[in-house]
């Protein structure tokens, strides 16, 4: 979600404040941070390129000094093609959805230092360049292009695409949500095909949301919008040859084909790997693709008792075409090594943490890079791990969140990193992990916020009554006094696999939460059963059974803080956005007795009206597991409700319904219960634009203050 900034004339106001943190100070972007844009290595991997203003800038690792622009100019996005020869810079963009945006790109041709724009200088969707960097490929009204980038000339894949009924290489609405893109094609390593998904959505059911404006008459928004055991796109692969001209079917029937979640460019010539799924999630095949002949070939076949993160996916092949896989069979998500048949020849990472990011393989050294909790579930550190004998090494700190991007022969890296304590701090490290040099940090930041008391997380964990330890944090302010009974206003997100107790600078809640405290509140958060980086076992033990422990172990860690001598129990609050804003809600039906207050943001309220993929994910269909639907929806204990409680909803949310809250509404008006509701119009899933979040918060603390 993105955030939002006041006027310019409270900017000026600012300094003028007394010294503690107040909404205006935190929407005027007065402790906003400072970072670098568009990291990214070039090939010789002695220098690296950033997005500053006036163009894209290219730095030597060895000094860290600039040596100018390689391109002059304002853009939001770029990048190079393989042989770095050109440039694809992203000049103007519309957003779609989460990842889908319209763009206007040109191409520049850093030899001849010719520019022309792409498509005639229209927008486009996930342009690509070949591999050779002679050619892109382009989305335009759901049909696949590419543009020949010395002739100029445009050839169209693709004829049949059309809104809300067929894509080609694109992701629907519900893939590019779910699966974490909105691009579902892939160029082959020699340039000379293209292996793209088509989605046939014509048989999925279509949402309609009401758009008011100022019109005398509401329009609507119209698109294909999966639900939880509905008609899904039907998806088939196509391969398109350059030379024919011709597009053939591959046939996926011998293997798993209801989803096509990843498509990917592979180092051998003539190949693709596609990643399919059957509609339980639970077993996905990897398969290899001869783009020459069209021959599918299976890999090897991931399962688990549960779901298989296909959003979340590291797949990387090495010059030999073995290739690096991660898992959660044993537990917890590692690394595996396979071989170019796709036999296992080793699990390369174990232990009980996490591979949560990989970077890259260093073929001359033998040597992956990942990022990983070996230091603590709440921590993250970057390491590189050498897959014939495992011995790992430890390039960053060992504490807090720590992440890189490597040059391209991983002699250096630019290493950045954050602490509950600490806000971001970028540093040039060589590839053994020595400081080289310091390159931004945010120093200014911490200092405004030390000035006006922000409060520090301190971490620490609380049982559950299934015995395990749960992570957690609280906020206490300054002059916290141990005698003192404090009002507690607990935050949680709680989705699977999801992480709010982390070792991280939260640019999220957490000034917010600062403004709380100096209120008087004391603000905490606990990561329960089913959220991640504490292995399978904690994570996966709501399946089937989604909200239900999750709620439990709310419930408990409430009444945990309530029996300490410094808490208040009679007045414990909670609030959660989305996954959270469902928790809230079945906090204050199930939870009566334990939550004053509550306040749910768009959530969900009953999970038959969520999307298919993330929904069945973890409950099945509602046909075949209703009581995993009906009995952990906050609809079904609305006549439980005791304590305040606000409900919030944007109406032209997009991803959870505003259907969703008006269901509650109706139960909580049915059972005779008094809330409040607040609906902000035209509004999607974050809720922002115009003096809308300034607005939101008020509202938010407003409701704190008068009902805990």
């Amino acid at each position: 979600m993105k955030k939002f900034f006041l006027s310019v004339a409270i900017v000026a106001s600012a300094a003028s404040y007394a010294q503690e943190i107040t909404l205006d100070k935190i929407y005027s972007g007065y402790y906003r941070g400072k970072g670098i844009a568009g990291i990214a290595s070039m090939k010789n991997g002695e220098n690296y390129a950033v997005i500053e203003s006036g163009g894209i800038a290219k730095y030597a690792y060895k000094t860290s000094q600039k040596e100018g622009n390689i391109v002059d100019g304002n853009f939001e996005s770029y990048e190079f093609s393989d042989d770095e020869s050109k440039i694809l810079l992203l000049k103007d963009s519309e957003p779609i959805y989460r990842h889908s945006f319209l763009g206007k790109f040109d191409v520049k041709d850093l030899k001849s230092g010719k520019t022309i724009a792409l498509n005639n200088g229209n927008a486009v969707q996930e342009p690509a360049f070949s591999p050779d960097g002679s050619k892109v490929a382009f989305i335009v009204d759901n049909n696949l292009f590419y543009q020949d980038l010395n002739s100029g000339n445009i050839t169209q894949i693709t004829t049949d695409g059309k809104k809300n009924d067929i894509l080609n290489g694109l992701a629907d609405w519900v893939y590019e949500e779910e699966f974490g893109h909105a691009r579902q094609y892939a160029w082959t390593k020699n340039s000379d095909a293209i292996v793209f998904v088509k989605s046939d959505e014509s048989e999925v059911p279509e949402m309609y949301i009401p758009i008011y404006g100022k019109q005398l008459y509401p329009s609507e928004m119209r698109y294909k919008y999966p639900k939880a055991g509905e008609k899904n796109s039907v998806v088939t692969a196509q391969l398109y040859r350059l030379d024919s001209k011709k597009t053939i079917p591959l046939n996926l029937t011998n293997f798993k084909n209801y989803y096509i979640p990843n498509v990917f460019t592979t180092a051998q010539a003539d190949e693709i790997v596609m990643i399919t799924s059957q509609r339980t999630q639970n077993a996905s095949d990897i398969l290899r693709i001869n783009t020459k002949t069209g021959a599918v070939q299976k890999l090897f076949t991931e399962t688990d008792p549960a779901w298989i993160e296909t959003d979340n996916v590291t797949l990387e092949f090495l010059d030999d075409d073995s290739f690096l896989w991660a898992s959660e069979r044993d537990g917890f998500r590692h690394l595996y090594w396979y071989g170019a048949d796709g036999n296992l020849k080793k699990q390369v990472t174990k232990g009980p943490w996490e591979v949560t990011e990989y970077y890259g393989y260093n073929p001359k050294t033998k040597e992956a890079y990942i990022q990983t909790t070996e230091k603590g579930s709440i921590n993250k550190v970057v390491s590189k791990v050498n897959i014939e004998n495992g011995k790992m090494q430890l390039l960053s700190g060992a504490d807090g969140n720590n992440s890189a991007s490597f040059s391209k022969n991983f002699g250096y890296f630019i290493e950045t990193s954050s602490s509950a304590k600490k806000p971001y701090t970028y540093v040039l490290k060589d590839g053994n992990g020595k400081i080289m040099k310091e390159l931004q940090n945010n120093n200014e930041q911490k200092a405004k916020l030390d000035a006006d008391n922000f409060a520090i997380k301190e971490f620490f964990t609380i049982p559950n009554e299934a015995g395990d330890q749960m992570n957690a944090w609280i906020m206490k302010p300054k002059n916290f006094d141990k005698n003192k009974k404090y009002p507690l206003f607990m935050f949680q997100y709680s989705g699977p696999g999801s992480q709010q107790v982390s070792n991280t600078w939260d640019t999220g809640n957490a000034l917010w939460f600062s403004h709380l405290v100096q209120k008087g509140y004391l603000v905490a958060c606990v990561d329960g059963r089913g959220t991640g980086f504490q292995g399978t076992k904690y994570k996966k033990v709501t399946y089937k059974n989604l909200g239900k422990y999750e709620i439990a172990d709310q419930i408990a860690a409430a009444k945990w803080f309530g029996n300490q001598s410094y808490i208040d129990k009679s007045r414990i609050g909670i609030f959660g956005w989305s996954f959270g804003g469902y928790m809230a809600s079945l906090a204050m039906t199930k939870g009566a007795d334990v939550f004053k207050a509550g306040i749910a943001v768009a959530p969900v309220t009953n999970w038959r009206y969520y999307d298919s993929i993330y929904t069945e994910r973890f409950l099945l269909t509602p046909q075949e597991n209703p009581a995993g639907y009906d009995q952990n929806s906050p609809t079904e204990f609305a006549k439980l409700l005791k304590g305040k409680f606000l409900l919030i909803h944007g109406t032209a949310d997009d991803n959870v319904h505003f259907q969703n809250s008006m269901e509650l509404s109706e139960a909580l008006i049915q059972n005779k219960k008094q809330f409040e509701f607040m609906a902000y119009p035209d509004k999607n899933h974050g809720i922002f634009g115009g003096m809308t979040r300034p607005q939101l918060y008020q509202k938010m603390t407003d409701f704190i203050l008068e009902n805990l």
